[in-house]
Formats: C-alpha cells, structure tokens, sequence
C-alpha cells in the first residue's frame, strides 16, 4: 500500500469479530443438513440473514475506518451489495421451501448485490485504462456472458423437473450468468499489480461468484438435498466470503500491504473467455447432431474446428505473452534492486532507506534513524587516494552489518556517510545501539598493507507521531552535525531544540550573507606587545557585526555559522582586504611607528579554495604591501586537513607569507606539525596562560615553560594569548616570552585608536 493510499486512514484493529460471526452461522446450518434438518426450513434459511449482517458489518468498519481513496469507494460498494444480499436472506428465510428454480423476489435483490459487485470490481485499476483496454475486457466478458447463457439455456434450463416455473427457471439462469461474469470481473481486479485493495481480500471474494454459478446450478437440475442445501448455504457462504474479505483488509491497514508478485498463475483467469468458446463449441457439436442433415454437421463441425485452431493459436500466443511478462517483471525487479541499492557497498541505498523508515512510520512500527559518518574521511580519501577510500568504506559497510543485529536495516547514504534503521523507540536501546555500532567501526581496518583506525559520529533520531521519514532523517542529520561539533567520535540524540538552533543557525546565516553585502561588519584590533620593551609590536584583525536590529552580534556566534554556511570564504576575503588595506593607511600616516604586519585569521575553508595564493597575492599588490607585511594565523585542525591545504600553506610559505600557528597546545599533534608544517610563529592558546600566575596548574605551567624553550630552539616567534593580569604577564617574562596580548595590555580596539598607539607609543609596564 503507497502512502498515497495510506493517507487518510484512521489505523484500528479489529474485523475479526464479523468473520467468526459469519462463519459460526455457516457451520450451524451445515450442522442443521447433516442431522436431517431438524425444526424445519426456517431454521436453515435463518443463518443466511445472519452471515450476510455479519458482511455488512465489516464493510462499514472499513468504511469508518478509512477516511478517502480507493479503498473506503471500493467496500463502500461492497456494503450496499451486502444489503441487497441481506435482504434476499430475509426474504429467503420468509419464502422457506425447496422449490426448483429462484422466486423473482429473491432473485431480485440478488442481482442488485451482484451488480453493484460487478460495478466495484470494475472501478478498481486493472489492464489498460484505455479505448483498447476497455473494448478487450468488454469482449472478454460477452465472450463468457453468451456462453454461459447458452450453456444454461440449452443444458441446465432442459434438467428442469418439469412443472417448474418458466419464471423460476430463468431468474435462477439470471443469477447464474451474473455469477460467471463476476467471477471474471473478481479474476482480472486479483491479478492486478497495482490494485489499491489487498490482493488477498479479493481472491476471497472469489468464493462468492462460485457459490452463486453452483447455487443458480442446483436450483434449476439438482436433487432435492443439493438444491436444499445450496438454497441454505449459498448466502451464508457468501456472507463468510465478504466477511474474510473485510478482516483481511482489515489488517492490511495496520501493516504494509502484500506486494503483488506478479506470479504466473494469475493468468488463469484470462482462459475463461477459451474455456467458455470451447464449452459453446461442444454444445454446437451437441446440438447439430440431433437435429442437423450430415452436410449441415458438416459444415458446423468444421466451423467449430476452425474455432478450436483459432483457440489453441491463442492459447499460444498468450503463453508467449506470459513468459515474455514474466521475463519483464524479472527485468523490473533488477532495476528496482539496483535502484534501490548501492553500487559499490552493495547496501540499501538512500531511497531504500527512506522507504523503510516511512514504511514503519506509516504502519506506527517503533522506528529510530542512526545516522553514521565517518570523521575526517576527506583527509583519509586525498592521503591514500581514491581507490584505497572506496575499499575502505566497503569494509566499513561490511563492519556495519556485522554488527547490526536482527531487525536492523543498514544503508549507505552516500559518500561516507551510513544510516541504520532501528526497530525501537525506547532511547536506551537506541543510544545503546549506536555506541555498539560506533564501537565496530572503532575497530582497527586493514587497507593493502597499512592498518587504519577510524571513529565516527552519529545522530540519533527517534520517530515521533506525526512525522514523515523525511523529518526523521533530517533530525538524525542535526544531531549528526551536533555530534561532529562536541568533538566527534561520539553520539548525540536528537532534541527538539536542536532543530530550532539550526533554523536560528539559518535565519543568521541569510542576515550575515546581507551584512556582508550592506557593509554591516568591521574590524577591531588587538594589539601585541612586547613584553620586554612594552612597545607594541604587531596588530590582530578581528571582525565584529554590528546588527541594526540584533545589536551586537559575537563572534562566537556568527563565525560557527560562516563556516557551516560557507559565507566564511567571501567573509574571510572581506576581512582580509580590509586589514590590508588598514595596514596601509597606517603605514602611510605614521610611517616606521606603524607595525611591521597585520596578523588575519583564515579558516580552512578558505584554504580549500584553489585561487586563494593568488587572492593573496592580488590584496597585497593592490594594497601596496608585501608578503612580509601579512601574518596569516591558522588553527592546527587546518593544517591536517588534507594535501590541498598543505600545498597552499606551501605556497603562500614560498611567496614569503608568515604563517602563525594559532591556539598552539590543544591539538593532539602539535609537536609533529612542527617539523611538517612551514611555520614562522607560534601563538600559545590561552588556556596555557590562565593559572599559572599562581602556579596552582603545575602540567600547564610546564607545557607553557616548554612552548618558549621550543620555540628559541627552532628559532620562532611565539606570542602568549590572553594575558589578563600583571602577574601572568611578569611570569611569562620570566619564562622568555617576547611577545603577549590580552587585555591586560589592550582590548581589541578601533582602527583609530590603534592608530594612536602606533603615533604615540605607550610602554606596559
């Protein structure tokens, strides 16, 4: 059932009640046959009425049950038919005899049932809904229709016992012929691949077109036991019929429906129209040779002969066209395999995945989305190449399954990127799922002959009433990213307020993006000192946004969003220019008091970008400054990022560029970066220099006294961050730090104030 379907329904259980109903009231009166009828007809014709109430019943639960669509048209229909039979039971139990032949009052409501049936059927989707689709079925059906009349006419109607009424005879030919057309209405809706109502429901419902041909049967030629025991059993059969039917559907709207698979089988129904011009064709023979010359049975024999080869021509053709469907739908389910797998893991893929969340989700299954990345895969992928990366993630897939349990649904999304479906709701076992899961990656992998360890941050997303797979997934998504920024290799459960922090997030992003353009943002600086001569030394360019309505806007605020977003290279462009051309206007009023550089910040991003060298080069030539004007001050994070970002930090080293390594100490390899990384200075992070005024942090008091030791044997730069007090000042003095900033010192200040200390120079003491 496709969630267009879906939509609308109000899920219940239930439908069983009608079915057991139905059905002990069809086993009463086979019970009541076989002890010999006992307390006369009523008593037999009583379960008719019963059954078919029963059938009424669980149509309208499916109707109150499902709101719009096919399905609530379809039994809607059916419950009218019910009626009609119901009241042909209630009329039968009145009438009670065993007379041959059908009364027109029972006959009468009977037909109206089979009618409205007959409608349903065919308002269900089945063949081509085309001029030619509909002539075919047309055809089919007259085909079936004037055989079978014949056959009735000219066989069953002569096994009248005689003295029937003529009336009799062909209301019950009537409901006959009605019940053989139904029954290929029923066949061709059943065999369907895109029927809205449960497959199986309607091959039930095949029960009743064949109780009515056996009942219309008995009526007219049967003997006295079988016509009574169609006469008692036809309705309450059909009743149990629609009954099953109903609970079957019934079902079907709390679980996904059954797919149809297409099986061979059901083209069995499209030899009924050969079986009933084989049937005609006999009759023919029959009948010419009673009352026919031997020239004219000749000619008639060889007309029916004619017929046959025509039959068993098509009887031919239509096993070419099974197999050739049957070769059509075996090509389908490969595409749709392939459509919904991935081809280099081999996995569900995303549109895979999705489905079987909404699956889920739409029959109110507990449902959980982990979303899986990998960390820092991009840095992996450039260092051993392409084709080491998708052999990595192919193990990774195949880790992931491993470690999924039954019930679980791993998928590649795409990229690095995996997602599991959880059949839980509970969010212990989610959490407990997704640590078991990050810890099978955590494992050691082996690629060629190298040995990888990998970690991964994942997202947890649990499925909340009213929200569609789509939701889910992106819940899973913000708490993958949340994931990532705690410090990855880590999980994190989605809570509603991440969603609004990402759409404040976004709401900033659009405002930054139209700050950049309307001129909103300028530029502090935090002046260095040094710390032995107090005079300043160099300046620290730090942007600041000034918003007209927000008011003051921190850093800590938009850069995280810059750097999502990717306003980060066009702002990082802004503050890079504008700085430069401060530093030029400095050294154009003040002359040699101005600083020597101007230190700018640049985020990775920005190093990613192929003509950054040579945005570089053009700011500084159209500035009037030269490369040992600009200190460009990048994180360690930066440095491993990747084999592009180290050839541009080359490059920029090359042209004679400094290049600063800022918040130094908190990275896990700083010491290697060192011998590998083209640095000129060292800025050490201030965490270092909180505390150890007092000595109380002896383990950072050791790493800051180290820092300076190193920093004079590689004969680099080094600047003490954050310097807040005097004590912390003299201390780092102490350990041989030249330079320092903090607020000690100067706050971050206006390009005019700098400027002043750059014409009038101020000692710290």
């Amino acid at each position: 059932m496709s969630a267009r379907e879906n939509a609308g329904i109000r899920h219940r259980h239930g439908g069983l009640t009608p079915a057991v109903i139905a059905l002990a009231a069809t086993t009463g009166v086979l019970i009541w046959l076989l002890i010999g009828a006992p307390g006369g007809l009523y008593v037999g014709f009583a379960g008719g009425p019963i059954a078919m109430g029963a059938a009424v019943v669980a149509c309208h639960r499916i109707v109150s049950a499902v709101t719009a669509g096919p399905i609530r048209a379809f039994w809607g229909q059916l419950r009218y038919a019910a009626v009609a039979l119901f009241v042909a039971a209630v009329v039968s139990l009145l009438r009670a005899n065993n007379n041959t032949g059908l009364s027109p009052f029972v006959g009468l409501p009977m037909l109206v049932g089979i009618t409205i049936l007959i409608v349903a059927f065919i308002r269900l989707p089945f063949g081509e809904r085309t001029a030619l689709g509909w002539v075919r079925a047309l055809l089919d059906g007259a085909t079936v229709a004037v055989a079978s009349t014949l056959i009735f006419w000219y066989v069953v109607l002569d096994l009248a016992p005689r003295g029937t009424s003529l009336v009799a005879r062909v209301a019950a030919a009537v409901i006959g012929v009605s019940g053989v057309l139904l029954l290929v209405v029923i066949g061709k809706a059943a065999a369907a691949p895109d029927s809205a109502v449960r497959p199986a429901a309607l091959r039930v419902l095949t029960v009743a077109p064949l109780v009515d041909v056996a009942g219309s049967t008995l009526l007219i030629a049967g003997a006295d036991w079988g016509r009574l025991a169609l006469s008692v059993l036809a309705l309450p059969l059909v009743g149990v019929s629609l009954a099953c039917a109903a609970c079957l559907q019934c079902r079907a709207l709390d679980a996904p429906a059954d797919r149809p698979s297409g099986t061979a089988g059901r083209s069995l129904f499209n030899l009924l129209p050969f079986v009933a011009v084989t049937a005609t064709a006999v009759l023919v023979i029959s009948v010419s040779a009673q009352d026919m010359t031997s020239r004219q049975r000749t000619v008639i024999i060889g007309a029916v002969l004619i017929a046959g080869f025509v039959v068993a021509r098509q009887l031919l053709s239509l096993r070419e066209n099974t197999l050739a469907l049957r070769g059509i739908r075996k090509q389908q389910a490969e595409l749709e395999r392939l459509a919904l797998s991935d081809t280099l893991t081999g996995m569900p893929n995303r549109t895979r995945f999705a489905v079987a969340l909404g699956e889920r989700i739409v029959a109110q299954q507990p449902a959980t989305a982990l979303l899986i990345d990998v960390d820092d895969f991009k840095m992996i992928n450039d260092t051993l190449g392409p084709a080491a990366g998708d052999q990595l993630l192919y193990q990774v897939s195949r880790r992931l399954r491993e470690h999924c349990r039954p019930g679980e649904l791993a998928a590649r999304l795409g990229g690095d990127e995996f997602a599991v479906l959880l059949p839980v709701d509970d969010p212990a076992e989610a959490e407990a799922a997704a640590a078991r899961l990050l810890a099978g990656i955590g494992q050691p992998f082996h690629v060629g002959d190298q040995q990888l360890l990998l970690h991964a941050s994942a997202g947890i997303a649990i499925a909340d009433t009213g929200e569609t797979a789509d939701e889910v997934q992106r819940n899973a998504d913000i708490a993958m990213y949340a994931a990532k920024e705690a410090g990855k290799a880590s999980w994190v459960r989605f809570e509603p307020q991440m969603r609004q922090d990402m759409v404040h997030h976004a709401r900033l992003a659009g405002e930054l993006h139209d700050a950049i353009l309307r001129g909103e943002l300028r530029l502090v600086y935090q002046p260095v000192f040094d710390l032995h001569t107090g005079l300043l030394s160099g300046a620290e360019a730090l942007v600041r946004w000034q918003h007209p309505e927000r008011g003051f806007v921190s850093p800590a605020d938009f850069i995280p969003v810059a750097e999502r977003s990717g306003l980060i290279v066009p702002l990082g462009a802004w503050v890079l220019r504008e700085a430069c051309t401060q530093l030029s206007r400095w050294r154009a009023e003040y002359g040699a008091g101005a600083v020597e550089a101007i230190n700018v910040n640049v985020a990775v991003r920005q190093l990613r970008e192929a003509g950054f060298v040579d945005e570089v080069a053009a700011v500084l030539s159209d500035t009037g400054l030269t490369s040992q004007n600009l200190i460009l001050e990048v994180t360690e994070s930066s440095v491993v990022d990747g084999w592009q970002v180290r050839e541009t930090l080359q490059a920029l080293h090359e042209m004679g560029v400094k290049l600063a390594l800022d918040d130094f100490g908190t990275g896990q390899s700083s010491l290697s970066l060192l011998r590998a990384f083209p640095v000129d200075v060292l800025k050490l992070d201030k965490s270092f220099v909180d505390g150890i005024a007092e000595g109380a942090d002896r383990g950072r008091l050791a790493v800051a006294a180290a820092v300076a030791q190193l920093a004079e044997y590689l004969q680099l730069k080094v600047v003490a961050e954050g310097i807040e007090n005097a004590e912390q000042h003299r201390r780092l003095r102490e350990m041989g730090y030249r330079y320092g900033q903090g607020y000690f010192m100067a706050k971050p200040l206006p390009a005019e104030e700098c400027g002043q200390l750059m014409a009038a120079p101020v000692q710290v003491a």
